[in-house]
């Protein structure tokens, strides 16, 4: 027991011996200071680790063969729309009161097929009439030639008469005088049937024009008027007349007109190999070919237009179709043969550590890989040799200080 006392008298604090003022108070600021500090280097670390780690945003383009269209890269890209050459707003060639229309927009019809008809009880009944005057005109000229029979076998027989002093001469000349006179009113009759048939023939065409039909094979792209509407071939005040039953447009005939700005306009030729990407479908690529240069500028727009045709039809191609157009650039077998890789974005080949680079992704990593590229890039294109396959993923415009094997998050890929 005496022990544990001595033990808790020795553990006991001294009262006399306190510290002077002050004196404990650096001894705390200093450990304060370095807990801070160990804070500050932590949340440090933290952050580090934290946005080292973060995905770097990029753009990417997929590699496509450099021989995919047997010519090179595009020198040259422009903005159009597809048209079409043979198109035609189909009226009718009477003014009339529609009865029947047998369109509606998206119907294929052939050349000649029955679009619409108008009321024609009235041009009928004028037809019925003509053709009972050329049946009238015809019976006159049956009657005449009858009567032209008659006189001239009369006349025959004064004549013989006459040779054997039983008549007159005077009797004999009446005679042949009055078969000449059948013959002359038959030629009247004869051109009175004839223009009774022209009448008919006006009146089957008054008739036939009651009638719309398919000036050729297309689509209807647009159907105008409806049944009991007037239409007209000429324009009527108060819009209550239609100057059309709809628009027909043959397909076949679809191209596009791009304008070039007039500047870059050397760029194009006749014939000059071309690539259509439709903006409705930004991955079908479409061959073509410039047909012609249009010897016209547009003053206010500084731009020549140029019409390129389509090599490739589909239904999926329609007029007024916004399209993106590239020229390409035409080279001789030998060289084309001889271009072999792929093309990528321009911007996609850099410079490290003095050798031209790509940035391809793989599993969400930057991959470098060391390329040979051309020396010049093809437009917008630029062509590789070696380092990048067909289908490769490649970063566009990589950031400088992205890393091989960094992680990367796709923002808006592209097709070059």
């Amino acid at each position: 027991m005496n022990s544990n006392a001595d033990l808790l008298r020795q553990l006991k604090i001294d009262k006399s011996q306190k510290e002077a003022p002050g004196e404990g108070r650096p001894t705390r600021t200093l450990l304060i200071a370095g807990l801070a500090l160990l804070v500050l280097v932590a949340l440090a670390g933290g952050a580090w680790m934290f946005f080292a780690r973060r995905p770097v945003e990029v753009q990417t383009a997929t590699a496509v063969a450099a021989t995919s269209s047997g010519d090179a890269g595009a020198v040259l890209q422009a903005t159009g729309y597809v048209t079409a050459r043979r198109q035609a707003t189909v009226s009718a060639q009477i003014t009339g009161a529609l009865v029947e229309v047998l369109i509606e927009e998206g119907d294929r019809v052939s050349k000649g097929q029955v679009l619409a008809r108008l009321e024609d009880n009235a041009l009928r009944a004028s037809l019925a009439s003509a053709r009972a005057n050329a049946a009238a005109a015809h019976a006159s000229v049956v009657q005449a030639q009858a009567q032209l029979d008659q006189s001239m076998r009369d006349a025959t027989r004064q004549e013989s008469l006459v040779g054997r002093g039983l008549v007159s001469r005077q009797l004999a000349e009446q005679t042949r005088t009055q078969a000449n006179t059948y013959r002359a009113q038959l030629n009247a009759v004869r051109r009175q049937a004839e223009a009774a048939d022209a009448q008919v023939g006006v009146g089957q065409v008054n008739l036939d024009y009651t009638v719309v039909r398919a000036p050729f094979d297309g689509v209807i792209t647009d159907k105008a008027a409806q049944v009991g509407e007037i239409v007209s071939p000429l324009s009527a005040g108060g819009g209550f007349t239609r100057t059309g039953v709809g628009t027909i447009v043959d397909m076949d005939s679809l191209e596009i007109d791009v304008d070039v700005n007039e500047a870059y306009i050397g760029r194009v030729q006749p014939d000059m190999p071309a690539e259509a990407v439709l903006d409705a479908y930004p991955d079908w690529r479409i061959p073509a070919h410039v047909i012609a240069i249009v010897p016209a500028a547009d003053r206010g727009k500084a731009t020549v237009k140029v019409r390129v045709a389509l090599e490739n039809k589909d239904g999926r191609i329609v007029p007024d179709m916004g399209v993106r157009v590239s020229f390409l650039e035409r080279r001789a077998p030998a060289q084309a043969s001889a271009a072999k890789g792929v093309l990528v974005p321009a911007t996609a080949v850099v410079q490290r550590d003095s050798q031209s680079v790509v940035y391809a992704v793989a599993d969400g990593k930057a991959a470098r890989r060391v390329v040979t590229a051309a020396a010049q890039p093809s437009g917008d294109l630029r062509l590789v040799t070696s380092g990048v396959a067909v289908g490769d993923t490649v970063i566009v415009s990589p950031p400088a200080d992205l890393a091989d094997g960094a992680a990367v998050a796709v923002v808006k890929p592209t097709t070059p």
